[in-house]
């Protein structure tokens, strides 16, 4: 870990982004769509897409991400 940044786990596996960083930018480091996925933050939920940028990563914190595919 460098200086400035925070360590996170995100569906296991460790993590790290600067300091500061939000949800939103962890789903753009992702190459990922905020409207198709499901996002828990420590065992809670995140129902509010629109709080994705306000929302900071802190150390610690345990991300699982699940990923609505398509199909048929």
């Amino acid at each position: 870990m460098l200086l400035g940044e925070i360590v996170f786990s995100v569906n296991g596996a460790e993590r790290c982004l600067a300091a500061g960083s939000t949800v939103a930018d962890l789903l753009a480091s992702l190459g990922l769509d905020a409207r198709a996925v499901v996002i828990e933050r420590n065992g809670t939920i995140l129902r509010d897409r629109a709080s994705f940028a306000k929302l900071e990563l802190a150390s610690d914190d345990s991300i699982e991400i699940v990923h609505f595919v398509g199909g048929g």
